[in-house]
């Protein structure tokens, strides 16, 4: 199991930092996208892909042996699409294309445009569906391979994400890590106003998951969570993972859900990379 070493938190501290910075440009570039999300989830995204929980090869997509990561919640690409880049699965340069006509960066993650994208996604629920079939897929295939599925919390407000999560439990997918970005952001509105998900972890232990609640912006918190989920017998594993929208950049912090969907000017993105120290 991967240990956070001091030097390692460096290096994954660096990592996150990069990977924020080529989010706010290639979103500024494109004047269009969703920051908040994208920036909320840096950490995470960092952990999996730096920290050594997903097994992966950049110069082999398809590699059979490989985990897979689901990305549900398909509107936050742009912390996906700066991750696959920043690990070589692409040119850096590709995310100066964000959202451009035939480019191979999609508003949303499209499975024949982007290598290592293992699902299109965009329609909310659709992911973790798909997530749940792929871990069934995998266990029948005895295959070790694991499926991280990456939800919104707003996203639960779908009723098929619960029918993916009643499957998984029936199942007993132990394989399946699903980890959900709880910034209580949706596009208009906090979820606990707009359509209260809570008490959230009680509702997924109903549904016979194991349920971590984890910092989504500390690594300590992050590699216990996730070194715990690799241990799970018999059931699904759900990651509450506590973020912030739009952290590093104190105006989106401050607006929240005002930043879902709404991309820097070129004004702001200077502010917001002197802010990320990038």
């Amino acid at each position: 199991m991967p240990n956070l070493t001091a030097p390692l938190k460096t290096d994954l501290q660096n990592a996150a930092r990069k990977l924020r910075r080529l989010v706010v440009q290639s979103l500024a570039k494109a004047a269009s996208g969703h920051p908040g999300g994208s920036l909320g989830m840096a950490d995470v995204f960092t952990a999996l892909f730096f920290g050594g929980f997903v097994r992966h090869d950049p110069k082999n997509p398809h590699w059979a042996q490989r985990d897979r990561v689901v990305l549900s919640n398909g509107h936050i690409c742009p912390i996906l699409y700066a991750t696959l880049a920043a690990r070589g699965y692409f040119p850096e340069a590709w995310l100066d294309s964000l959202r451009q006509v035939d480019s191979h960066l999609q508003g949303h993650p499209a499975l024949n445009k982007t290598p290592g994208v293992e699902m299109s996604t965009g329609s909310l629920g659709h992911g973790i569906a798909t997530a749940v079939g792929m871990a069934l897929a995998l266990r029948l295939d005895r295959s070790d391979s694991r499926v991280y599925a990456l939800m919104g919390d707003g996203e639960l407000q779908e009723g098929l994400c619960w029918e993916a999560f009643m499957a998984a439990a029936h199942y007993r997918l132990s394989n399946l890590v699903v980890i959900i970005d709880r910034n209580d952001a949706q596009i208009d509105g906090k979820t606990t106003e707009i359509m209260n998900i809570d008490p959230l972890d009680q509702k997924l232990a109903s549904f016979g998951f194991q349920v971590i609640t984890v910092d989504g912006h500390s690594f300590e918190s992050l590699f216990d969570a996730l070194n715990a989920a690799q241990s799970a017998v018999d059931r699904p594993v759900a990651l509450i993972a506590n973020t912030v929208m739009g952290k590093g950049v104190s105006f989106m912090e401050k607006e929240g859900h005002k930043w879902h969907g709404k991309a820097p000017s070129t004004e702001q993105a200077t502010l917001a990379l002197k802010e990320i120290g990038a």
